[in-house]
């Protein structure tokens, strides 16, 4: 299955104000965004990608073949020393699990095929969910679930995770998610995974940590005027980039004087951007994301 843009029309509306410029696309995934980037753009514009997934990154060389596009492997929080001489018209981040990652069981992030249970954006480093779950303590699994999945039965999950390992370790995407079928019963549309496969990733992938820590980059990394477009697919990382971009001109008492100095801030664009319904009905990945758009001042 390819991999469905969420919003694409809409970011790239917002993204592109200046068709000569230098753009950023730091989550490439399969191109999606990146290729209608450079169909819109001028012959004098440019883009940059980055992608944490070396597989990303193989496809983006060989399938983009455009002397105005660059592609790196990287983390995206680390866009400091990747770009120690740019800086850019506008900068998108779409936060979204590429499609590619969800359908191709070797990967291990989906609970409806059978596959390792690896979970990792990046597999060239960092530690398996299945090498995490077989050795963290049964409260901290039970605490990253709730803490990153809401789940509710996180208590009851991660003891049922325990008592299995307690036989043999844990090693398939089915493995784990036969284990929460044994606690949680489907009763409705959602799958009883869904949660837990969902705060596994993004422990493993320290997905927030990173988040946090490009957004503080943002803003060196962008022109005067410069756009940044960020599209969220949940409530965790949505309230992290709402609260971050929260103007300081709201967190000063009203009679104290605003001095320009006191913070390099940015104006909110749009403050909420929600897929529309027939987006929804063509690709239903789409249903819980959310886009805000920020301008530096």
């Amino acid at each position: 299955m390819l991999h469905v843009p969420v919003l694409l029309e809409e970011s790239l509306d917002f993204l592109l104000h200046d068709l000569s410029g230098t753009y950023l696309d730091l989550t490439f995934g399969r191109g999606s965004h990146s290729q209608e980037i450079l169909n819109r753009m001028s012959s004098d514009g440019s883009l940059h990608a980055v992608d944490r997934d070396l597989e990303a990154v193989s496809y983006g060389k060989d399938n983009i073949k455009d002397s105005r596009f660059n592609i790196y492997h990287a983390n995206y929080s680390e866009i400091d020393s990747l770009f120690t001489k740019h800086q850019f018209d506008g900068i998108l981040l779409d936060l979204g699990t590429c499609s590619t990652h969800l359908d191709d069981p070797i990967r291990g992030f989906s609970f409806q095929s059978d596959g390792p249970l690896d979970m990792r954006m990046d597999t060239s480093s960092g530690i398996r969910a299945s090498e995490w779950l077989n050795s963290a303590s049964e409260k901290e699994i039970s605490d990253i679930l709730y803490k990153y999945g809401d789940e509710r039965a996180s208590r009851k999950i991660a003891k049922a995770i325990v008592q299995f390992r307690s036989i043999r370790s844990i090693e398939t995407t089915i493995e784990l998610t036969n284990i929460i079928e044994t606690v949680l019963k489907r009763t409705g549309k959602i799958h009883p995974a869904t949660k837990t496969f969902q705060a596994i990733r993004i422990h493993v992938n320290n997905e927030l940590h990173h988040l946090k820590i490009v957004l503080s980059k943002l803003h060196n990394a962008l022109k005067v005027g410069g756009v940044a477009v960020i599209i969220s697919f949940h409530s965790l990382e949505d309230r992290i980039v709402k609260n971050f971009f929260k103007p300081v001109i709201e967190e000063l008492p009203k009679d104290i004087p605003i001095n320009p100095s006191i913070k390099e801030t940015y104006s909110c664009i749009k403050k909420k951007i929600k897929p529309s319904k027939n987006e929804i009905k063509i690709n239903p990945r789409s249903r819980s994301a959310v886009m805000r758009v920020f301008s530096k001042l």
